[in-house]
């Protein structure tokens, strides 16, 4: 019988949340992600996993245990990143805490709570003497709150038919989220005193002209038809740089774009809608400098909800909370795009906590245990 070890599964979380693993892409004092590695890696090697270890970049460290199967079953990878964002603000960033069932500390939630969860998982299928015909793995990587250049690493050595992305859900079952763009538009003019309008070209005043068509682009975006999980697509305006002195006219604007993409939609597209904007201007003003480039695309993704990764996970929410979970969109990226692009059905599930990448972050301990018992009920339905 499957029995959750809550002492085993909670004191990890305690570790790893004491584990400074802040994002060095975010944060310049930031430790990165290799001391929980090692700390995961040696709890998945007391499992019997064989381990891989993934070091992209000098500290940036994923690791993935795999318990291999008897041949025969789908494999199954469970994903958490190990970065954190930065704790500035926090009056106990590395307490790990326990408070009215709550848990304490930058990452509890997102998502160390989460790699709890799997390990624990992990450990309930080997306490029961389990050997399922499917391989499992078990992944911490690194880098998902800057460029996942964790996920990216470990892809190209795994092919799992199906993985579970265990971000936050309040213990709901995430079948897509959005993708973004990232754009940077930028518009050139003259450096002249402000005295002499007839030498001075405004960048800024020009960007103004593209930003009004921008508006109409996002209203429009708000209009189309919407995704039934997701909403429209819709973008913002990101940062703004330009000019130089109040007495000088602007030589250079900088705009960055993002634009939030739903199932459906692709980089291409998005990039004609821009450049459209950009035609409209110039055949208003032919003398008018602008140009743009793409900076990033991170995919969405989406899952049928009728994928057996889906219906085991909905079999294992029913067994273990009473009630099948509901089935959500995330409006948040995670690394789930890169698995689905590299063709596994991949969905999300985590758990139930509060305040990403607030002054105060909390986990709720149940939840984390919750989440272990679906996981081992995923894995020995879907694996076997």
């Amino acid at each position: 019988m499957l029995k959750p070890d809550k002492q085993y599964i909670t004191s990890i979380l305690q570790k790893m949340v004491q584990i400074n693993s802040t994002n060095p892409s975010l944060h310049p004092t930031g430790a990165g992600e290799a001391e929980v590695a090692d700390y995961a890696q040696s709890l998945l090697a007391d499992l019997g996993c064989a381990i891989q270890r993934f070091e992209p970049e000098p500290g940036r460290v994923s690791v993935v245990g795999s318990r291999l199967g008897s041949g025969g079953g789908n494999s199954l990878m469970l994903n958490a990143h190990l970065d954190t964002v930065d704790v500035e603000g926090m009056a106990e960033p590395f307490s790990g805490a326990i408070r009215d069932g709550k848990l304490f500390g930058r990452g509890s939630q997102d998502m160390k709570g989460a790699m709890a969860a799997q390990i624990g998982a992990l450990k309930m299928v080997a306490d029961a003497g389990l050997t399922l015909r499917g391989d499992i793995h078990i992944a911490g990587v690194a880098d998902e709150e800057f460029a996942s250049i964790g996920v990216q690493s470990i892809l190209p050595h795994y092919q799992p038919d199906a993985v579970i992305v265990t971000e936050p859900s309040d213990l709901e079952i995430s079948i897509a989220h959005k993708g973004f763009i990232w754009f940077e538009v930028k518009t050139t003019g003259r450096a002249y005193h402000g005295s002499r309008p007839d030498m001075g070209i405004d960048a800024n005043m020009r960007m103004g002209r593209f930003l009004a068509k921008l508006d109409r682009l996002e209203q429009e975006l708000a209009q189309r038809p919407p995704h039934r999980l997701l909403g429209p697509p819709s973008l913002h305006a990101a940062t703004l740089t330009g000019g130089s002195a109040w007495s000088a006219y602007a030589a250079e604007c900088t705009l960055g774009v993002e634009r939030r993409t739903i199932p459906g939609e692709t980089a291409e597209q998005a990039e004609q809608e821009i450049q459209q904007l950009i035609d409209e201007l110039i055949a208003e003003d032919p003398e008018i400098k602008i140009e743009f480039k793409t900076i990033l695309v991170n995919d969405w993704f989406e899952v049928d909800e009728g994928a057996p990764i889906v219906k085991s996970l909905k079999k294992a929410t029913q067994s273990v909370l009473g009630e099948t979970a509901p089935i959500i969109g995330q409006h948040f990226w995670t690394d789930a795009a890169y698995h689905s692009t590299a063709g596994s059905d991949t969905v999300l599930i985590g758990p139930t906590g509060h305040g990403l990448h607030s002054a105060e972050e909390w986990v709720d301990v149940d939840s984390v245990i919750h989440l272990a018992e679906i996981l081992a009920q995923v894995m020995i339905d879907y694996c076997s």
